[in-house]
């Protein structure tokens, strides 16, 4: 967005940003205590963490954890939230959907959480989503799912910091058809996940002028490939690949072996490969394919300073990796989803003037009133559009491409090109 665009969505908005991105030294230079003297409570505001500390999202869910840590830290030295510190309160949900569910009602009955927060597999946030409805517990997920903008869950469940699954593969479509290929065999997960690219890939495609010609379904818990790449029709231009689990390298590289140097072209969502070192042993054939990343794990020749600063934050270098130790690999094309869904909670709870459990429903019509959410320190993936109606927000889409072992972005997708039209209007259904 140019600098000319609108920059605030309410007066309040506009004085907690300028506050954030020009005040920050001045309010971290005050001691503790008087960071939060003029809060009329000085109790915590309680985020209940609902994190993949153990199961399939494990590696995403020690990212999130970092992030989600760093974040608190600044929002604390800032002042808070209100003028009232931030706590966060971190239950494992085993990347399961029954015990997520149970996570949710813990927050809200057992540990006196204010919101729950975090969420990222699929199945799991639909599992937790209508406990979290019966509970009127607001419910801030970081999944990318399209489960939230097609009005399949509740008014208490919002997306408002990571885009989702419908808007990022309408903005690679374009791509894929002028530079890869027209004739698409799709290869994803067989959960919900992969079903929102299942479903949302081939209309994207045709609308193009493509075709998809096969679209092929993996268990999560298959350990072994080749039988499924046999399957991919002989007229295949483009593979689109999204897979995820602790299988991900065994099937990119038994991809690799069965294809060899004559293959199509890869297109792959980072999904397949977050947490995993990009010059691992095997990997060597995706040299020259294509991925998307929803924010790069490279730092670009061009990195803006939001990046930079945000990427410092979270205790990760320029390759991507955690400092100080280069075999722990970040899920970046992911967890800035919690930084930027963090900034917005504290922002809609200032908005409605949050005390406690009795403004949960304030808090979720304050975040429903958003709108542009600016590049900036509490953006640093890039400019927001914020859709009140189906609680999903809208955001620039990175291709990068496999080169000499990194990735390097050669295509950004504007906002615009991932807006479809409204499902849902949750904003018509009752609390």
């Amino acid at each position: 967005m140019s600098d000319t665009e609108p920059k605030t969505v309410s007066p309040t908005r506009r004085d907690a940003l300028k506050t954030l991105a020009v005040g920050a030294g001045a309010v971290a230079a005050l001691p503790m205590w008087a960071r939060f003297a003029q809060a009329q409570s000085s109790a915590p505001i309680r985020i209940g963490f609902q994190k993949h500390a153990t199961g399939i999202g494990a590696a995403y869910g020690r990212w999130y954890d970092r992030t989600t840590q760093a974040a608190v830290k600044l929002i604390n030295e800032q002042g808070g939230i209100n003028g009232r510190p931030v706590e966060i309160v971190t239950e494992d949900d085993g990347t399961d959907p029954k015990r997520g569910a149970e996570v949710v009602e813990k927050f809200a009955t057992q540990l006196n959480c204010d919101i729950a927060y975090g969420t990222l597999f699929s199945h799991v946030v639909v599992g937790s989503a209508p406990r979290a409805a019966e509970l009127k517990l607001p419910y801030f997920v970081v999944s990318e799912g399209h489960h939230v903008a097609s009005g399949m869950l509740n008014r208490w469940v919002l997306q408002p910091g990571i885009t989702d699954v419908k808007s990022q593969v309408r903005a690679m479509a374009p791509f894929i058809t002028a530079r890869l290929g027209r004739r698409v065999t799709m290869i994803y997960p067989d959960y919900g996940f992969g079903y929102d690219h299942r479903d949302n890939l081939e209309p994207a495609i045709v609308e193009q002028g493509g075709q998809v010609l096969a679209k092929i379904a993996i268990p999560p818990t298959e350990t072994s490939f080749t039988k499924y790449f046999a399957q991919i029709p002989r007229d295949t231009e483009v593979v689109y690949h999204v897979m995820v689990g602790p299988a991900v390298l065994t099937f990119v590289k038994e991809m690799g072996e069965f294809f060899g140097a004559n293959g199509p072209q890869i297109f792959g969502f980072i999904d397949s490969l977050e947490a995993v070192d990009m010059t691992s042993p095997g990997l060597e054939f995706l040299e020259g394919s294509y991925f998307w990343e929803g924010m790069p794990r490279y730092a670009q020749p061009d990195v803006n300073r939001f990046d930079a600063d945000y990427r410092a934050a979270v205790g990760v270098g320029p390759d991507g990796t955690a400092l100080g130790d280069p075999r722990d690999v970040a899920t970046y094309g992911h967890m800035f989803g919690c930084w930027e869904t963090l900034f917005t909670i504290k922002d809609g709870m200032e908005y409605a003037g949050y005390r406690g459990p009795q403004d949960r429903q304030a808090l979720v019509e304050a975040v429903e009133a958003m709108t542009i959410m600016p590049h900036s320190p509490q953006h640093p993936q890039g400019a927001k559009v914020f859709n009140g109606k189906t609680h999903q927000v809208f955001g620039p889409q990175y291709i990068s491409q496999m080169a000499g072992g990194k990735l390097n972005t050669i295509h950004i997708a504007p906002i615009e090109d991932t807006f479809y039209p409204d499902e849902v209007d949750y904003t018509r259904q009752p609390f």
